[in-house]
């Protein structure tokens, strides 16, 4: 039987903190009591905020925790048309629309709905799209295609569940709630989830699943806050005939008022935490592990 597969994926938008050391030691230490493998992934999609410095300091406080990886370590940068083929793969399913409002524009429609009435709001608290670009003539969506407007590619939700069916997935951690062992999907509570941009063929939830099919990964370990996001990537993978993993969403490392820590938040960064003499054990107690 091969050995299980765990990643660490940080965005390099910003240093480390004690959270993402947290995740980052749960990840080695699961690998290495199960005679498991640990990869690092450094999901840097997002070109406008992710910096080559933010990236260099991942691997010097990784380094520094004593975390090893495999290598090569997967740049998402480096594998655009990956994501773009499983666009493609969904397009050619009919499950996909463009739509054409800017932020703003659905704030606005979004702001008219709720005036009238509550308005639905996925498991993050964002309102769900409320535009009607899924019901645009061919002839008109062509137009606004074709002038060269920013557009976002959105998954037609209802469609989408309709063709997958019921989803579950293997929970060996624990949600927000307690949910553990088979959970139901949900993803209809997310409403038509942007899949890519114009600018940028990717987004976290289609890029995620595409990253861990090919990576093989099999045990996907990573915050409560994503416990709900699950729903999306099984349904994205039921789509594009990708394995699941297993999951084990672990507690949140929180601040002293409850929330949930900020790459902004220098009181808990790895970096100043270092250099006010804190040791790798020093961490892992902080951090509430043996």
């Amino acid at each position: 039987m091969p050995p299980p597969v765990f990643r660490f994926a940080p965005s390099p938008n910003g240093h480390l903190h004690l959270g993402h050391a947290y995740s980052a030691l749960l990840n080695f230490d699961l690998a290495r009591r199960t005679g498991g493998r640990i990869l690092l992934r450094i999901e840097d999609i997002d070109a406008a905020r992710c910096k080559p410095e933010f990236e260099t300091a991942i691997y010097e406080d990784l380094g520094w925790l004593g975390i090893g990886w495999e290598e090569p370590v997967r740049r998402q940068s480096e594998h655009l048309p990956e994501y773009r083929d499983a666009v493609d793969k969904l397009i050619a399913q009919g499950l996909v629309y463009p739509s054409f409002e800017s932020r703003d524009e659905i704030a606005r429609l979004v702001a008219l709905q709720e005036a009238k009435a509550p308005w639905p709001r996925d498991p993050d608290g964002t309102p769900l799209y409320p535009g009607t670009a899924k019901s645009l003539p061919a002839d008109e969506r062509a137009r606004w295609l074709e002038s060269g407007v920013p557009y976002a590619l959105r998954l037609d939700m209802a469609a989408a569940s309709e063709r997958a069916g019921d989803l579950g997935w293997i929970e060996r951690g624990a949600g927000p709630d307690g949910e553990t062992g088979t959970v139901a999907a949900r993803p209809q509570a997310w409403g038509d989830v942007i899949l890519a941009r114009r600018e940028t063929p990717t987004s976290y939830h289609l890029s995620v699943v595409v990253d861990d099919a090919l990576q093989g990964v099999t045990e996907a370990v990573r915050g409560q806050d994503l416990f709900w996001s699950t729903s999306v990537h099984r349904l994205l993978q039921q789509l594009l005939g990708l394995a699941p993993s297993a999951y084990r969403h672990h507690r949140l490392v929180l601040d002293d008022e409850g929330r949930k820590l900020s790459k902004s938040t220098l009181a808990t960064g790895l970096r100043e935490l270092r250099a006010a003499g804190a040791s790798p054990t020093d961490i892992r107690r902080l951090v509430g592990l043996p």
